[in-house]
């Protein structure tokens, strides 16, 4: 990170943070209304459907069979046939459906999150590690797969399931259900706190997710590599992460195990529930109470039995949706970061971009505590002409550049494109007055042209090439043996520094804006190198207005204007022959380039 390139301090966390809100997680499914209701109706159906059969079992057993009615015995067989064939259907159906609205608002969440890291400034991804944001949209939002796919619609299918159970159990007989109900509170209280504890767990172990993907995501890199092997840290790497990933299983056990003894007793005492409803019906008729039929009785215990697992299904869904709250948080915090930098509500469209830039008392500082980067910066830079900004290191140059594309916005003073506020401009606009080129050439994993048309998607092969040829790289694209088609590697590593800076240069070209920036294009490369990507940038800047920001002063000598910052303020202006014979900070600069130069050669 440069010296002058700011920081982001992600916003303070308490300690222990409320849960998201559960309106705002129902407020994902809004758009799917009408596909959950038919999922509503499929699940009171079903429920309907399955409380059917006990009672069905119950004419058998009390009509059917003891009076030899084969007619009605064979009709009340294929009615307990078809509600299994009808449970079957319905249940295939509402999965279906429960499964594709899940999925929908996965992808709602993913592509919000995305779209909100899109606009997010500069300094947020200085601060945050690669791996951590990739962790968010991958293993957080997976991790919710279960709750936004079947969770929601098991607790529907559950809750329906318990109450018509429930009622068909009063129909049976009121004291026997009363029985089997005793226990629910208890139930109820044992899977809250399980609920708890496992949401406490889930959050350390997303954290520790987020850690060991920025782990992998860093030392993996092409850079990572290359980096370990040199300095002989492959072992200690590997043995970093694999310290990663025994925390990470540790963690896994904790959340795999917690409250699990308690849950299994509630499973036995509910299945230990037959036993003690057929003790309490002997009892009663025992101490002359009313007697209950077998019908009657085997019906109930079914429907108990049927209670079971929707009931304990119930249990488990509350403490997994306690559980994916924590995962909701974590993504919540996300599309909760301010953007600092929006387009304005009527902005200004500008068709016809001359490029005339102008930086009108400029102030700027990343935070309080760190001070102004830069102050009452004036320059005025014409349409066409060229600007050179040179200073130490620390001096606030790529600040300045960054503040045209608005990459960050000024504290104080203004930045006008044409006249034009660069804060009332659209995006768009923007994007098309303001090119930029860096000593950090970035590359996609993809075919040269890919990575070309990136600047114009419906670019040519013609328009590529020519680009190309004005960035003196054609002649190198086409000795290779799959020429446009070559894959660049990972971050361009099969590319030299010259030649990824020359296809950043023909990208820049490709895009044709009328405002140019250099953030010390050429300041990484040697001086062979340099030579050939200055032409090139040579041919991109001609008719353009460019701003250069300036490592090596042999850059800058032919810049219509030279601004000299020191300490974030303009301390020097002119062109280089008015600089040296003012003999100040420009021409110590100059003196001290001269004296390395045979070293830098």
């Amino acid at each position: 990170m440069k010296p002058d390139e700011p920081t982001w301090t992600p916003p303070p966390k308490d300690a222990d943070q409320p849960p998201a809100e559960l309106r705002r997680i129902l407020r994902l499914f809004r758009p799917y209304r009408g596909r959950l209701a038919v999922v509503g109706l499929l699940v009171g159906a079903s429920s309907l459907v399955s409380v059917a059969s006990p009672f069905l079992l119950r004419e058998i057993l009390d009509t059917a069979l003891p009076q030899g009615r084969t007619g009605l015995l064979t009709l009340l067989a294929l009615g307990m046939i078809l509600t299994a064939v009808m449970n079957s259907v319905f249940g295939v159906l509402q999965t279906l459906i429960s499964t594709t609205v899940g999925q929908r608002v996965m992808h709602d969440l993913r592509t919000a999150v995305y779209t909100q890291l899109q606009r997010m400034p500069l300094a947020f991804f200085t601060r945050t590690r690669t791996g951590e944001v990739q962790s968010r949209i991958a293993n957080d939002i997976g991790g919710m797969q279960a709750t936004v796919t079947s969770t929601a619609t098991s607790l529907v299918s559950n809750l329906t399931a318990v109450i018509a159970t429930v009622v068909a159990m009063l129909a049976l007989d009121w004291r026997l259900t009363v029985v089997s109900l005793l226990l629910l509170p208890v139930f109820v209280w044992i899977s809250r706190r399980v609920g708890r504890e496992r949401k406490k767990i889930t959050t350390q172990r997303q954290k520790q997710m987020a850690a060991m993907a920025a782990t992998v995501t860093e030392s993996l890199s092409v850079s990572g590599i290359l980096l370990g092997r040199t300095m002989g840290r492959s072992a200690s790497l590997t043995q970093g992460f694999a310290e990663e990933s025994e925390r990470l299983v540790d963690l896994e056990v904790r959340a795999s195990m917690a409250g699990r003894w308690r849950m299994s007793t509630i499973g036995i005492v509910m299945a230990a529930m037959p036993a003690v409803i057929y003790w309490a019906a002997g009892m009663a008729l025992q101490s002359g109470g009313p007697a209950v039929s077998i019908g009657t009785l085997v019906a109930f215990v079914s429907l108990q039995q049927g209670l079971f697992r929707p009931a304990v299904s119930l249990l488990s869904t509350g403490v997994q949706m306690q559980t994916s709250l924590a995962l909701f948080q974590r993504i919540f915090e996300y599309l909760d970061l301010t953007v600092d930098i929006t387009e304005p509500q009527n902005p200004v469209r500008l068709e016809r971009i001359r490029g005339e830039v102008r930086f009108e008392n400029v102030d700027f500082s990343y935070d309080e505590a760190s001070g102004p980067t830069l102050s009452g910066v004036d320059v005025t830079v014409p349409a066409g002409a060229g600007l050179a900004v040179v200073g130490p290191t620390g001096s606030g140059k790529s600040t300045l550049s960054y503040l045209v594309p608005r990459l960050y916005d000024v504290t104080g003073g203004r930045v006008t494109l044409d006249g034009v506020d660069v804060r009332d401009l659209d995006f768009d606009t923007l994007a098309r007055a303001v090119g930029v080129v860096s000593q950090e050439t970035y590359l996609f994993h993809a075919s040269v042209a890919e990575n070309l048309r990136f600047a114009k998607p419906d670019a040519t092969d013609e328009e590529i090439e020519a680009a190309a040829r004005a960035a003196q790289i054609h002649d190198h694209i086409a000795s290779l043996p799959d020429g446009y088609d070559t894959l660049v590697g990972e971050r361009g590593y099969r590319f030299s520094g010259g030649e990824k800076q020359r296809l950043a240069i023909a990208r820049t070209i490709l895009r044709d804006p009328p405002v140019l920036i250099l953030d010390e294009a050429t300041s990484a490369l040697d001086t062979r190198t340099e030579s050939a990507v200055q032409e090139a940038i040579d041919a991109l800047s001609a008719g353009r207005t460019t701003i250069t920001i300036a490592h090596r002063l042999s850059t800058v000598r032919d810049a219509d204007q030279i601004v000299v910052l020191d300490g974030g303020r303009t301390a020097e202006r002119g062109t280089h022959e008015e600089l040296l014979r003012l003999d100040g900070r420009y021409a110590a600069l100059v003196r001290r380039d001269t004296e390395m130069a045979p070293v830098a050669g």
